[in-house]
């Protein structure tokens, strides 16, 4: 098995399983040691142990090269595919064409986005849209205008190489301020592909005061999804968190008069919605994009949890914004191109 191959899919599958991110970072930074060498180089190194002393290559890393270099699956990676757990499938999930919500290392993403976006080619992708932070949230290093105006020229520059059917698209995930207002440039917004809007503060704020911040954010031309609406936490490193308390009837009501889908979020400490909000999205007549919201390439995996609660909750298809093809999903964010 080639070595880089091994060292990258260890790196993805601790990923999809939240491992700690200096496990992961190991994997991946030993794959990029050895990425820039010939395999000649690999193997000599192997051999008389040099390649032990080389910065960015540890123990367990080592000894996956090794047994790659030797012709084998590595152990390591044997029991990582063994013990998996079984990701859910549905009919749902063979459907969905792309990802809408996803970070890099732009914000608090673990990896650059040309990786994200090779994960997501190599997962089937037809197009993954990178929203990092805005400014407001600044422990997420949230972008700037300045510094969103320079991730959408890297964008289109990426793009502009890849030469194939594959497309990152430029977006954004805005907080919703206090006051119901995007924390972002309008001009700034009105470039993007897409723009997900999501309450990360005051979380507890009582139902009314919450029913009209995420109103007014609805209401904005620029918002064409909801994120992670209740911001409720049910397992992980970083404990559990109620569902915030708003009026769902009138915002899923707002968000299907403007267009605005409800996000149904990926990540297993998410569920967000939860079940009883999804059906009552389905009724209100929603439009709905199943995102991962992932943080590291693994991540980008999470889609088969968000399809099967979707499928599970009733949601048709066709109103599943990330079932649709490119042209017709930036047709209906009607922005940028």
């Amino acid at each position: 098995m080639d070595a880089v191959e091994a060292l990258n899919e260890i790196a993805f599958r601790l990923e999809r399983d939240l491992a700690p991110a200096y496990k992961v970072r190991a994997f991946r930074n030993a794959a990029s040691v050895i990425a820039g060498m010939t395999d000649d180089d690999v193997a000599a190194g192997v051999r008389d142990g040099r390649l032990r002393r080389v910065k960015g290559i540890g123990d367990r890393t080592f000894e996956v090269i090794r047994q790659a270099v030797d012709g084998h699956v590595p152990e390591y990676l044997l029991a990582l595919r063994e013990g998996a757990e079984q990701l859910p499938g549905s009919e749902l999930h063979g459907l969905l064409r792309g990802d809408l919500h996803s970070h890099t290392d732009w914000s608090d993403g673990g990896s650059p986005l040309e990786t994200m976006a090779q994960a997501a080619r190599l997962l089937g992708r037809e197009y993954l849209a990178v929203t990092d932070h805005s400014p407001n949230l600044t422990i997420a290093h949230g972008l700037t205008p300045e510094r969103l105006a320079q991730q959408v020229d890297l964008i289109d520059a990426a793009n502009e190489r890849a030469g194939d059917g594959f497309r990152l698209l430029a977006g954004i995930e805005v907080d919703i301020l206090e006051d119901g207002t995007l924390d972002q440039e309008p001009e700034m917004l009105s470039q993007l592909d897409v723009v997900v809007a999501s309450v990360h503060s005051k979380l507890r704020s009582d139902a009314p005061t919450m029913t009209r911040r995420m109103l007014r954010a609805i209401d904005d031309p620029h918002t064409d999804i909801l994120g992670h609406c209740t911001g409720r936490l049910v397992t992980g490193a970083r404990g559990t968190r109620p569902e915030s308390e708003f009026d769902a009837g009138r915002v899923f009501a707002a968000c299907a008069a403007n267009g605005v889908a409800v996000e149904i979020n990926s990540r297993p400490e998410r569920q967000d919605p939860p079940d009883d909000l999804i059906r009552r999205a389905v009724d209100a007549g929603c439009l709905f994009s199943i995102d991962s919201d992932a943080h590291a390439p693994g991540q980008l995996d999470f889609l088969r949890y968000g399809a099967a609660r979707a499928e599970a909750n009733g949601v048709p298809a066709e109103r599943v914004v990330t079932t649709w093809p490119r042209d017709r999903l930036l047709e209906w964010t009607g922005r940028r191109r």
